[in-house]
């Protein structure tokens, strides 16, 4: 079972807290998320699309929202770990990002 969410965080610190406080698996120095689960950091998403003029000059400068976005497919779950489900948000269709072109 696959399970697709997307988490909003206050901060790109607090998005890899919550991530370290999974459990890892430590090899050769190297910590490995346990379970198979996917995370993509996608950041500081773009809340309006830039425009520029016709000779490349930028008229609407990019607004960034002030969360810090990261979309995780979760292995083997049928909910978002404890402590997660707090900063789920719901999107229309896949928003931004989906993994490898799926629609979940």
């Amino acid at each position: 079972m696959e399970l697709f969410k997307k988490y909003e965080f206050n901060s790109r610190e607090q998005a890899n807290q919550k991530i370290a406080a999974l459990p890892h698996t430590e090899v050769d120095g190297e910590r490995y998320l346990d379970g198979g689960h996917t995370i993509v950091h996608l950041g500081y998403l773009v809340t309006n699309e830039p425009e520029w003029d016709d000779e490349g000059n930028e008229v609407v400068a990019p607004e960034y929202s002030d969360k810090y976005s990261v979309d995780v497919l979760w292995q083997g779950l049928e909910s978002s770990p404890y402590g997660w489900a707090s900063y789920e948000i719901n999107v229309e269709g896949n928003g931004v990002h989906t993994f490898a072109g799926r629609n979940f």
